[in-house]
């Protein structure tokens, strides 16, 4: 019998490669709205028709803005969070359910865990409880695996990525999105570690595309199964064409300079 995990995961992951374009847009709760994403529904526009396999929202933002151009993009209901005016940011607290998640039509549910926070314990605690949701409704788990606290004096080490994205395996995540560390030969060592697709995330505003696009194209190299980056695609000078060269690099295989091209 196939799962509903099984049918979900394949609106979110191309079914030939077993790679995505994921486009978080849960920022505006974080930071509120923020330049790329004031206006919803115009940048799930602009991300679906760049060839975005799925974005990723609150779930006040769905009914607005989940289907770009009407097309069918995968949509993810991210279910904890925190704001930036918090006197701890690092906490995220459940804010949504899985299975408020399915009455929206969530084809996945994300969590955001900041491994190594001083709320580290009630945060795996979710995350646990979670998976155990999604174990029973069949619905596909997104863990954004982060070593951030206090004790994490490099964030992008091997070290403490492999030891964050692993602890999203364990605990029952379908897919992790966790820091890139920095080069081929270190990430490939987070993949073999953790046993379940690992996504890059964007991490802050880049200053040059191209760059962002060698990342991208050195941690699928390495094994990854593409991205979930939100402010180097939504902020980009022109997000369709940044998604589009994603799209080259992550499903075409193909070089920096030809993906480039694409960035107009």
């Amino acid at each position: 019998m196939i799962s509903g995990k099984r049918v979900r995961i394949e609106r979110i992951m191309d079914r030939g490669d077993g790679r995505t374009i994921i486009v978080p847009m849960d920022h505006g709760l974080a930071a509120g709205p923020i330049e790329g994403i004031t206006n919803m529904a115009d940048a799930v526009d602009k991300v679906v028709l760049g060839g975005a396999n799925a974005v990723l929202m609150h779930k006040g933002s769905v009914s607005q803005a989940h289907r770009g151009h009407g097309k069918d993009v995968g949509l993810i209901v991210h279910l904890n969070g925190s704001t930036s005016l918090s006197p701890d940011p690092n906490e995220k607290v459940m804010v949504a359910s899985v299975e408020q998640a399915i009455k929206l039509g969530a084809d996945a549910v994300s969590v955001h865990i900041n491994v190594g926070a001083k709320t580290e314990a009630d945060m795996l605690s979710d995350l646990g409880m979670v998976a155990e949701s999604c174990d029973e409704w069949g619905m596909p788990l997104l863990a954004m695996m982060y070593p951030r606290g206090p004790g994490i004096k490099d964030p992008f080490s091997l070290e403490v990525v492999s030891h964050a994205a692993r602890v999203g395996a364990e605990l029952g995540a379908d897919i992790v999105k966790t820091n890139y560390t920095g080069d081929i030969a270190t990430f490939e060592k987070v993949v073999e570690g953790v046993g379940i697709p690992v996504l890059i995330a964007g991490g802050e505003k880049a200053k040059n595309e191209t760059e962002v696009l060698k990342t991208v194209k050195d941690s699928v190299e390495a094994g990854g199964s593409g991205v979930a980056m939100g402010r180097n695609i939504f902020q980009a000078g022109n997000p369709t064409n940044m998604v589009k060269a994603l799209d080259a690099v992550i499903h075409g295989n193909k070089s920096i300079e030809e993906a480039r091209k694409l960035l107009g």
